[in-house]
């Protein structure tokens, strides 16, 4: 059976986006096809790996820790991945995120890779801005095979940075939703009485706390949000380095006793949280020149699979995540105004709601399992 070694620095236990989209991706091929070459996590508690060393114990495929916390592309690395695939006997590589760690391409095509796959994400999108970053994506595109991509933002940016030959061998390749886990009825409602939020319209907004991610926007928006809707609160889950400053505007707005912060939630109890909103809204926005931008946004998937209604900003490929109009609405992410307007319409609207929410749902079951896209991965390992 031919193999695949998968070299990333995004990988579990190591929270977050990236880390569950390959993760998903890799435990849904086929038994005995999957080796894992990735980075070490400097586990929260003891210190002594143990998280890890259980969570790596519990895989369907061998994982091999490097030991530095970050994995670079340096001949130390690059020359421990060719010993990986020699050993295992994997003749394709998947690298979990292109950059930079598809600049050992050469190398393991000459160790013995006959396909080199990588991943891109936002931060590829990134790197096609700069010029210095920009010749390394260039030569990163020209020693793999393959580059998958998100959405059409990130696709028209990265393949602009490449050239024409190595932009021709792209293929769409975003995160999925297990729409078995996210789904209406998830808890949201134990989640509400829990918050003594029972009777009272809510927006919920799931993502890490970070200006980015348009939190401070949704709170300068509530004011004209409790004008229309006077027992409205604003759901905020997650935790992050913005969470001390978002308290404090919505302290200075005046709107403080309508905004709950849950604070960081288990990845098991994100399901309850996303159904305890009538509508979820992320209003993100593009920032530092455009280096710091949204990738895709699988939160508004994860809301869709849950039957809400999203509200998304219009940063990077957000918009690849909202049928406009019919599973949400896209607006300006630095516009309270804006996400203000069509919170409350939402909220005022249950039929619309309903039927935004249906249709989310039946979008999310037919283009975004996550059997059909890693079924889709399966197809681009093996050379098609």
């Amino acid at each position: 059976m031919p193999k695949t070694l998968i070299v990333t620095n995004d990988f579990p236990p190591r929270p977050g986006g990236i880390q569950q989209f390959i993760h998903n991706m890799a435990v849904r091929q086929p038994a005995g096809s999957i080796v894992v070459y990735a980075s070490s996590w400097r586990d929260r508690g003891d210190g002594k790996g143990r998280e890890t060393a259980r969570f790596d114990a519990e895989q369907p495929f061998p994982v091999i820790r490097d030991r530095t916390t970050i994995l670079l592309p340096t001949p130390r690395a690059t020359r421990r991945a060719a010993e990986i695939l020699r050993a295992e006997g994997c003749d394709t590589v998947w690298f979990g995120a292109a950059a930079p760690l598809g600049l050992m391409a050469p190398a393991l095509r000459r160790a013995g890779a006959g396909r080199l796959l990588g991943m891109t994400h936002g931060h590829e999108a990134a790197w096609a801005q700069l010029p210095g970053a920009r010749q390394l994506l260039r030569r990163i595109g020209e020693g793999t095979d393959t580059l998958t991509y998100l959405g059409e933002y990130t696709r028209s940016r990265i393949a602009d940075a490449i050239g024409p030959g190595p932009a021709a061998r792209m293929a769409h390749l975003p995160p999925g939703v297990d729409e078995k886990t996210f789904h209406p009825g998830s808890g949201g409602a134990e989640v509400r009485e829990r918050l003594g939020l029972t009777d009272r319209p809510v927006v919920v907004c799931v993502s890490r706390l970070v200006p980015r991610k348009g939190q401070d926007t949704l709170i300068e928006a509530m004011p004209r949000i409790l004008a229309a809707q006077p027992d409205a609160v604003l759901l905020i889950v997650g935790g992050g380095p913005y969470q001390a400053d978002l308290r404090r505007l919505a302290e200075s707005t005046g709107v403080a006793r309508s905004v709950v912060f849950t604070g960081p939630v288990p990845w098991s109890e994100l399901p309850a949280h996303y159904g305890a909103g009538d509508v979820f809204a992320m209003p993100c926005r593009t920032r530092r020149g455009g280096l710091d931008v949204e990738g895709l946004g699988i939160v508004y998937l994860e809301a869709s699979a849950t039957g809400l209604p999203v509200v998304a900003g219009d940063s990077g490929g957000a918009p690849d995540a909202v049928l406009e109009g019919e599973t949400g609405y896209v607006v300006p992410g630095g516009s309270a105004a804006a996400v203000a307007e069509r919170v409350a319409e939402l909220l005022g609207d249950e039929a619309l709601r309903r039927k935004m929410g249906e249709a989310g749902r039946r979008w999310v079951e037919d283009a975004w399992r996550w059997d059909l896209l890693a079924e889709r991965l399966g197809v681009l390992l093996a050379g098609a």
